[in-house]
């Protein structure tokens, strides 16, 4: 498997590796497309990755990253994926600190699009954060890694990244798009106010906050109504839908921030000019 790279396309350079796989900038050598390329680092989880692949073609949306391609070479393996503008939001709020709040409404707007389609399609994503949120210069939002998605109704292990999973998914029951929905606010809490929802250090502290803490204040009385629908422990609770949760958002943008509230919120989004250099008068 080593030394292998999918045929027809020249990797520009790596973008990140984790457990399972490497993901690289790639151009496709026919048209000089620019690609990711995510190659399969585990050949025992070659069936996992074809389950991804699956997952990936099954959902159409501009808000997920589009599957080109899946090649597979004796044990090695490889999706080629439509390359995506921008940066993790991850690494966006490291830099930024919390989010205007039309900022963080464009987002999470960017985000239940995302999941309205994948939840179409009878898949739950289970591993939304703001690693697998891709954030361009003008708020558009693509979500990434389907690597541990599951058809609607799988009972899974409580595998997940615990400071976004919903108690349900603490406790192992089948999979749900509720449990997206959670990630979703808990994603949008922390673009509020640059913090995680539930600040414990320890797994099992981690596990009882979310399981059994209040819903913490965003700080914005006008937008936690939102926090608190999405993070609800009772999953009927929340919201029932990403459709149902996206209308209320627009809604609610419109009504506070006026018909150009995305407008307003994009700005947050595009890296400052850099000054040009200057010369000293002689």
């Amino acid at each position: 498997m080593d030394g292998w790279s999918a045929p027809g396309y020249t990797t520009i350079e790596t973008l990140g590796e984790g457990a399972h796989g490497r993901v690289v900038a790639a151009v496709r050598d026919r048209d000089g497309r620019r690609v990711a390329v995510k190659y399969l680092t585990d050949p025992a989880r070659r069936g996992a990755f074809a389950i991804e692949a699956g997952h990936l073609a099954a959902v159409r949306s501009r808000n997920v990253v589009r599957l080109l391609d899946h090649l597979e070479h004796g044990d090695a393996a490889a999706l080629v994926m439509d390359h995506a503008p921008g940066r993790p939001l991850k690494e966006l709020l490291a830099e930024t600190g919390p989010l205007a709040p039309e900022a963080a409404l464009l987002v999470f707007q960017g985000v239940l699009r995302a999941l309205e389609a994948t939840h179409r399609a009878g898949i739950v994503h289970r591993d939304l954060k703001p690693g697998n949120l891709l954030v361009g210069p003008k708020g558009e939002v693509t979500l990434i890694d389907f690597g541990i998605a599951v058809p609607t109704g799988t009972e899974t292990d409580p595998i997940g990244t615990p400071a976004y999973m919903p108690p349900e998914q603490w406790q192992a029951l089948p999979a749900t798009p509720s449990w997206d929905l959670y990630a979703a606010t808990a994603v949008f809490y922390e673009c509020l106010t640059g913090g995680r929802p539930y600040p414990a250090r320890y797994l099992a502290e981690l596990a009882a906050q979310h399981l059994h803490s209040p819903v913490p204040d965003s700080g914005d009385p006008h937008l936690q109504p939102l926090v608190k629908a999405g993070l609800a422990k009772d999953p009927d609770a929340r919201v029932h839908s990403a459709h149902a949760l996206l209308r209320t958002v627009e809604i609610l943008a419109r009504r506070l921030y006026g018909l150009g509230w995305t407008r307003r919120g994009r700005p947050h989004f595009t890296p400052a000019p850099v000054p040009a250099p200057f010369a000293l008068a002689a």
